[in-house]
C-alpha cells in the first residue's frame, strides 16, 4: 500500500479507502459478517483510511463499523464520517448548523465507539446557515480534541475557497479534503472543483471512481441492467449519469487494457484517478469479498503513458468559457519562449 499526505496536512492515508456506504444496506450491500470480513481484509492489506457517513444505511454503517473496530488498533487508523442530511423529524436535525454539527457528532462517535474521528467532512453546502456559524461549530469540536482534521464534500469550487477562508478565521489551520464524485465517465470537477481544490491545499478523494460500478465491467454485454442491481434500484439517478453507448464503448476498450496489463478493469479505472494531479485517494466500495483485492492492488499500479493519454481522451472533460478563450488569446500573450520554468 501506498500512503499520501491528505492536502497540506501531515496527516498519512492509504491511497485506496475503504468506502462502507454498502455496511448495513439490505437492498444492494452487505450484512455485518460480509462487512468485517472487508474491513479485516482491508486493513490486513495495509489499508488505514476509512470512509462512513451517518447517512448510510441509516446509520447502521457506523454502527456495524464501530464494532468491527473494537477488533482493531483505532489509533493505526484514520476514520472520517460526515453530517448535513436529515437524522430526525424536526427542522433543526440537518444542515450544518452549530446544534447539528455538534449533536451529530456526538451521535457518530457513540456509533462508531471512540473518542474522536480523525476527518470529520460536510457532506453538503448549507444555503441557509453562515459559514462562520459551521467552521465555528468545527473548530470548536478540534479545539475539544473530537475531531483531528475537516473536510468536506459536494461543494461547488468558489464554496470550498469561501469555505477555507471562514476555516481559517475560526481558528482551523486549513481544511484538508474535498470529497467528490470522479470517474473516466464523469469528469465535472476538473472546471473548477480539483483547482480550487488544488489551490486552496485540500486533498481530493473519489467517490464513486467506478461509476457504482459500471466501471467494474460487470455490466459488459448487458442492454439493460439486471433485475435487483443497484443500477436497476436506483436507474433513475445512475443510468443517465453513466450508462450511455461512449461509456459502453470505453469499458471495452478498458478491458482490452486490463488484459494487456495482467489487471483487472477495476484496477485500470481507479489507477487512472489516482494519476490525476490532486487526487489524494479513490474510495474503494465493496459488497463482497471478492471485490476488494483489485482495488486494493490499484494503489500501486502505475499505468503506461500511452494508456493515460488514450483514457483521458476518450471522454475529456469540456471546461468551456472561460478556458477555451485562455487557451486560445495565451498563445499570443504568453508564447512557449517567453515562459520561465521555475
Amino acid at each position: 500500500m501506498i500512503y499520501q499526505q491528505l492536502g497540506r496536512s501531515g496527516l498519512l492515508v492509504s491511497r485506496t479507502c475503504l468506502g462502507t456506504m454498502t455496511f448495513g444496506n439490505d437492498a444492494w450491500g452487505c450484512d455485518a459478517a460480509e462487512s468485517r470480513k472487508l474491513t479485516d481484509a482491508f486493513i490486513a492489506g495495509g489499508g488505514n483510511f476509512i470512509d462512513t457517513a451517518d447517512l448510510y444505511a441509516k446509520t447502521a454503517s457506523e454502527s456495524i463499523l464501530g464494532d468491527i473496530l473494537t477488533d482493531h488498533d483505532r489509533d493505526a487508523l484514520v476514520l472520517a464520517t460526515k453530517c448535513w442530511f436529515p437524522q430526525a423529524g424536526h427542522p433543526n436535525a440537518r444542515g450544518l448548523s452549530r446544534r447539528h454539527i455538534i449533536a451529530a457528532c456526538e451521535a457518530s462517535l457513540r456509533r462508531l465507539k471512540t473518542d474522536y474521528i480523525d476527518l470529520y467532512q460536510f457532506h453538503g453546502p448549507d444555503p441557509y446557515t453562515p459559514l462562520e456559524e459551521s467552521l465555528g461549530a468545527m473548530a470548536d469540536l478540534v479545539r475539544s480534541g473530537k475531531v483531528r482534521y475537516a473536510g468536506l464534500s459536494n461543494f461547488s469550487g468558489w464554496q470550498v475557497v469561501q469555505a477555507n477562508e471562514a476555516a481559517k478565521r475560526a481558528g482551523i489551520t486549513n481544511l484538508v479534503s474535498g470529497q467528490y464524485l470522479y470517474n473516466l465517465l464523469r469528469r465535472d470537477i476538473e472546471r473548477d472543483i480539483l483547482p480550487a481544490c488544488r489551490s486552496e491545499g485540500l486533498g481530493v478523494i473519489c467517490w464513486s471512481p467506478l461509476a457504482s460500478g459500471f466501471l467494474s465491467g460487470k455490466y459488459r454485454g448487458l442492454d439493460k441492467p439486471p433485475e435487483g442491481s443497484r443500477f436497476d434500484q436506483m436507474g433513475k439517478v445512475l443510468l443517465p449519469r453513466f450508462w450511455n453507448d461512449q461509456t459502453v464503448a470505453l469499458v471495452e476498450r478498458m478491458a482490452e487494457m486490463a488484459d494487456e496489463l495482467g489487471e483487472s478493469i477495476v484496477a485500470v479505472a481507479l489507477a487512472w484517478c489516482l494519476a490525476q494531479d490532486g487526487i489524494t485517494s479513490v474510495i474503494a466500495g465493496a459488497s463482497k469479498f471478492s471485490h476488494l483485492e483489485p482495488q486494493l492492488r490499484a494503489a500501486e499500479l502505475i499505468l503506461p503513458e500511452a494508456m493515460l493519454a488514450e483514457l483521458d481522451a476518450a471522454l475529456p472533460c469540456d471546461k468551456g468559457y472561460p478556458d477555451e478563450w485562455f487557451q486560445i488569446a495565451s498563445q499570443g500573450t504568453f508564447p512557449k519562449e517567453y515562459i520561465r520554468k521555475v
